[in-house]
């Protein structure tokens, strides 16, 4: 499964980065830094710094979704990585509809596509995941998409056979005379604790993001410039099973500044 889905994932992206640019194929494209500062963190340090890079696109046979955090621990050492580390996820998805020019549309479903991700962090640190994806048409959602993966985790809390269902999901709302927007992402790790041949647990891992669009009300343009708060709820917090020795269920709010270019 580790060489398939690599092979894949690299697959997309080469053909993403060569045909698109190639042939001027890709349809839009958006980049954002982020500022995160919160507290109250479980297996890491407790207080945490964020810069994210972010980037998102779509193309004629597809989309893209690339992140990079760098987390700094306020001074503070983690056991296993230090002052600071980094984390990565590259997510594309062929979509079945672009490829063969048709309408995949069933009830709220408006296009099927091929969901691959690639998750990578500091030391031995690495999933694959690849499964079904949909795009749904929500009333009121600017999208929606909901993605099935069967993962392989690498390094010490290794397992495979397991599926994880990952909702994203914005939505807007007007107030005054700017807007706030809903947005983010749920991994939710079913029911693997018996068929995994590791320690990685079912986890459920929540993260949406409230922000409101203040270079909107300061008339500096609009979905440029947020300000808001990140709200994590993480059970079981990497796959390591909480318990009275050590606490991994993690609840915790952090500040949010957010800048799209």
């Amino acid at each position: 499964m580790k060489h398939t889905c690599t092979s894949l994932i690299l697959a997309g992206s080469l053909l993403t980065a060569g045909q698109a640019m190639a042939d001027d194929l890709f349809q839009w494209q958006n980049n954002s830094l982020t500022y995160l500062y919160g507290k109250d963190f479980q297996v890491n340090p407790r207080i945490q710094q964020t810069v994210t890079f972010e980037h998102a696109d779509a193309w004629k046979y597809g989309d893209n979704f690339f992140f990079l955090d760098r987390i700094f621990y306020n001074g503070q050492d983690d056991s296993n990585s230090g002052p600071n580390t980094y984390y990565g996820e590259f997510s594309p998805r062929l979509s079945f509809g672009k490829i063969f020019d048709q309408k995949l549309e069933l009830g709220p479903i408006k296009d099927v596509l091929l969901a691959m991700t690639y998750e990578f962090g500091e030391g031995d640190n690495e999933s694959y995941l690849i499964g079904p994806g949909f795009d749904l048409a929500i009333p009121g959602f600017d999208y929606f998409q909901l993605n099935f993966y069967n993962r392989q985790t690498e390094g010490p809390r290794a397992g495979d056979n397991v599926w994880q269902i990952t909702p994203t999901w914005a939505y807007t709302l007007p107030v005054g005379s700017s807007d706030i927007l809903i947005d983010g992402f749920i991994d939710w790790v079913v029911d693997n604790d018996s068929n995994s041949k590791g320690t990685y647990h079912a986890n459920l891992h929540i993260n949406p993001q409230i922000k409101y669009d203040l270079g909107k009300a300061l008339k500096l343009g609009a979905k440029q410039l947020y300000v808001g708060v990140e709200y994590d709820y993480w059970k079981n917090k990497y796959g390591i099973k909480d318990n009275e020795g050590f606490k991994t269920d993690q609840s915790n709010t952090s500040f949010l500044l957010k800048y799209h270019f």
